[in-house]
């Protein structure tokens, strides 16, 4: 049944296993206030270590957070520094609750273009948390999705052309299994901030039966309440995977 949390009945047995969220606004958040865009970027922390914290409270067992895309490397060289030594920040921060909080902190993307302290840290992380298995916080950094593909399809290709697998073998848990997000469910809920309605090279071979919610709120006013609000939204949606709404009725009575 459903329980209220921060006002919002939220049905523990129908929680998204997986959310993922693009985080959109930053920069017009600071432009707004007169700001640089680098301060955008680290009120938008906080709006990280928000929704971590809600989704770790209510026991969602996987987030995935769109952090910089493989898009991103065109910015301005100073906000993109900026960004990662945001990043280097936010680590340090947040390294000792991560691990007080039980949570395993994983990569999606390449991270051969980030710095190499920062990459330094963000392994050293991911090497600490390892263990940890209450919640999995997954940081596409240098993430692209089409690329991510481009990659999981090569690398198909090579184990063909290696004799490891045919052509006609090749399916969908093949593929699948070349992606970043591998060993992972598919997200069922995704979030974008800042008004903006498209999806900007993210998660698109997972998200084929993910449901969206597009939020007007810039993301450094996002709360976790505001997560809960969606999540809340999500719960009221009817998900049908391709059946019609008497095969879904069926195989509930049937199980």
């Amino acid at each position: 049944m459903p329980a209220k949390f921060r006002g919002f009945p939220i049905d523990p047995e129908k929680l998204p296993r997986h959310i993922g969220i693009i985080m959109d606004g930053n920069g017009r958040w600071a432009s707004k206030r007169g700001l640089n865009r680098t301060r955008g970027h680290r009120a938008g922390s906080q709006a990280v270590r928000a929704v971590v914290r809600t989704c770790r409270s209510i026991g969602i067992p996987y987030l995935t957070l769109f952090a910089f895309s493989a898009q991103n490397w065109g910015r301005p060289r100073d906000e993109v520094r900026a960004l990662m030594d945001l990043l280097g920040e936010f680590i340090a921060k947040e390294w000792q609750e991560i691990m007080e909080k039980d949570i395993r902190v994983i990569h999606l993307g390449e991270l051969r273009r980030v710095p190499p302290d920062v990459r330094g840290k963000f392994k050293d992380l991911m090497q600490a948390t390892r263990a940890n298995r209450s919640m999995t916080l997954a940081l596409a950094l240098s993430y692209g999705s089409r690329e991510e593909i481009t990659r999981a399809t090569r690398n198909l290709c090579r184990r063909v052309q290696q004799g490891k697998l045919t052509a006609a073998q090749v399916d969908l848990n093949h593929l699948s299994s070349q992606l970043y997000t591998h060993g992972q469910p598919d997200p069922d809920l995704i979030i974008r901030t800042g008004g903006e309605r498209r999806v900007s090279n993210f998660l698109l071979w997972q998200s084929a039966y993910a449901e969206y919610c597009f939020s007007a709120k810039l993301w450094p006013d996002f709360s976790g309440k505001d997560l809960l609000a969606a999540i809340a939204d999500f719960q009221r949606r009817r998900r049908r995977f391709g059946l019609t709404d008497e095969q879904i009725q069926q195989k509930q009575s049937d199980e």
